[in-house]
């Protein structure tokens, strides 16, 4: 590459306070899911009286409508983003003054309205939890697309989005770590039975919570004094047409997107998690130690990537990865197999388990990569910089593929294993046949691994490489800086 095309932009601060805010993101959102199924069904309306099957049902569609709500807002966000023209950018406006409004919604889903009313209570449900889920597209999504902003030059950006990935990671992990922190604390201060009236109201995810909420406001507040958008933003305004046009119409990144929907059932895993736990390892407390070395090597997988991209392109990176992947799975499930389901698995498993997580920094990484360089070649191609759309069809097709997931999980679970719920109230969990086990322990391991291969599957089709990413990064710096020169001029 040229000198110009390898000038550095950013400085060490600001890769660092990127990630920092990314961080503080995920610290908020990584979790929240999860938690709030819990309180719902759980806590919020304990000792009402309301009939258990519908609010079950009713939950149920909660989430699902929440998800709709979600995609929806990701091309609308999307859209409005692209057409945002300020003095601090295009997406910092949206993440700065996003997080309050972001915290006090995500407050108000742990505080439940006193009502005998059934009716109430499932429609305080569906509105505060999809406005939850709005307000969180509204910072998640912009704080996605900063990566191809921060610098003109690819290599810089790589480098840049690899390290908040990293930290972004390690903060979708860190909501659960303080609500651990929290129970504990709480149970330290206030004995273990006024803990546990406590933690019957959900006291504990209202805490939680609101640092987790403090949190996020002051990560991001680092990330905007600190950092600046550095690609200029075109003048041309995005039609709506001609946003969702660009989301299912440039084939490299509809191939990029696409990575979600054709490996959407990698995701099955935690499904079976807790089954894992309990009937391969022997113990349900067990999950935690399951989920935490997966989690610590997806953070060490985003680290990994950086440096595989050093030598590689994103194309050979995500296939390299991806092939990695289903072979340490399969490896899972043949020692998992050789060894069998008693106590001497455990130690085994939790380390092959690690290796198993450093796929996860693939998609965790390499997909923001190359959505990056998408925007670059759709502004080459069409003079629109449009990264709010870019990130927004991506994010589409991953609210898509989740939805997929969280249909096929419980069916190889509850439908396909063979897997036989308890009938006796005094036992949490009925034995399962050995070949209900085998195929728990498949879902956890082969399946995941054959859909890991046919999400590497549409990159083969993916060209924004080698020689023509050069040069489409090297016309468009010339193009900037003529474009600069000529308003100097005018304004001259």
């Amino acid at each position: 590459m040229s000198d110009k095309t390898n000038k550095k932009y950013m400085k060490k601060s600001e890769i660092a306070t990127f990630g920092i805010g990314l961080f503080g993101v995920a610290l908020m959102t990584g979790w929240m899911p999860d938690y709030t199924a819990t309180f719902f069904a759980d806590f919020a309306f304990k000792g009402k009286g309301f009939d258990a099957d519908t609010m079950a049902s009713a939950i149920s569609m909660v989430f699902l409508v929440a998800g709709i709500v979600g995609a929806v807002c990701e091309l609308v966000i999307g859209y409005l983003v692209d057409n945002t023209r300020t003095k601090l950018g295009k997406v910092k406006p949206w993440i700065g003054f996003g997080v309050i409004p972001l915290s006090i919604i995500a407050m108000l889903v742990f505080v439940a309205p006193n009502t005998n009313n059934q009716t109430v209570a499932i429609a305080w449900m569906f509105i505060i939890y999809s406005l939850y889920t709005a307000f969180s597209c509204a910072v998640e999504s912009p704080s996605n697309c900063f990566g191809s902003l921060c610098s003109p030059n690819p290599s810089e950006r790589s480098s840049a989005i690899s390290i908040a990935s990293f930290l972004r990671s390690v903060g979708q992990s860190g909501g659960m770590v303080v609500i651990l922190v929290v129970g504990l604390v709480m149970k330290a201060v206030m004995g273990e039975q006024q803990f546990k009236n406590a933690e019957a109201q959900g006291l504990d995810l209202i805490i939680s919570t609101a640092i987790c909420a403090l949190g996020l406001i002051l990560f991001v507040m680092i990330f905007f004094t600190n950092n600046q958008e550095r690609v200029p933003f075109t003048q041309e305004k995005v039609s709506l047409k001609d946003a969702v046009k660009v989301v299912f119409t440039h084939k490299n990144l509809l191939m990029v997107s696409l990575t979600k929907l054709c490996g959407f059932g990698r995701g099955v895993y935690g499904t079976v998690s807790l089954y894992i736990a309990i009937y391969l390892l022997g113990s349900k407390d067990l999950k935690l130690a399951l989920l935490l070395p997966m989690g610590i090597g997806t953070a060490v997988g985003t680290l990994l990537v950086n440096i595989v991209l050093k030598k590689f392109s994103t194309k050979k990176t995500f296939i390299l990865f991806c092939l990695y992947g289903a072979s340490s799975l399969s490896i899972l499930f043949l020692v998992s197999k050789g060894i069998g389901f008693n106590s001497t698995l455990i130690i085994p498993f939790l380390i092959l388990n690690f290796f198993c997580g450093l796929q996860h920094g693939n998609t965790n990484v390499t997909p923001n990569i190359m959505i990056a360089d998408c925007v670059d070649e759709i502004e080459f191609k069409t003079g629109k910089r449009q990264e709010g759309l870019a990130y927004a069809g991506y994010g589409l097709f991953s609210k898509v593929a989740s939805a997929f997931t969280k249909a096929l999980g419980p069916w190889l679970l509850y439908t396909w294993s063979g897997y036989l719920a308890s009938t006796n109230a005094n036992v949490a969990y009925a034995a399962q046949t050995d070949a209900t086990l085998n195929k728990i322990l498949m879902i956890y391991t082969i399946i995941p691994a054959i859909f890991v291969i046919l999400q590497a599957v549409p990159i083969f089709f993916y060209d924004m490489v080698g020689e023509k990413k050069e040069n489409i990064t090297k016309a468009l710096i010339e193009r900037r800086e003529k474009a600069a020169q000529t308003a100097v001029t005018t304004e001259a």
